[in-house]
């Protein structure tokens, strides 16, 4: 269920990013807002991005909101730090070690 919420999640993402970029610039800054002309008059195509672009953002929240709840359910522990110690991972003797005897350092091959 979380995997296809996110893959869903994902793919309004995209669609929402291309939608939002087909859109006219109001600014006109930069003087390449785009020409007139068309098969869409300039006002029903900014009022059919404008209603996608509020439906994929309803629809991308919606989404969010989900995978928040359903990642929230997961009630098995996701860090060490979350399970408890047992006696079984403790080793038994709380003696140090004993250091192992220094060995003689091995002459240099010679060819």
């Amino acid at each position: 269920m979380e995997t296809v919420l996110l893959v869903i999640h994902v793919m309004i993402a995209i669609v929402l990013v291309g939608v939002v970029l087909l859109q006219r610039s109001e600014g006109g800054a930069l003087g390449i807002g785009g020409g007139g002309g068309g098969a869409m008059s300039s006002r029903g195509a900014a009022n059919l991005l404008t209603r996608t672009t509020a439906v994929l953002a309803a629809g991308f929240m919606l989404t969010s909101v989900l995978l928040a709840i359903v990642s929230g359910t997961h009630s098995e522990p996701t860090s060490i730090l979350d399970v408890p110690a047992t006696s079984t991972d403790a080793p038994e003797s709380t003696a140090p070690a004993t250091p192992m005897a220094p060995t003689e350092p091995s002459a240099p091959l010679s060819e």
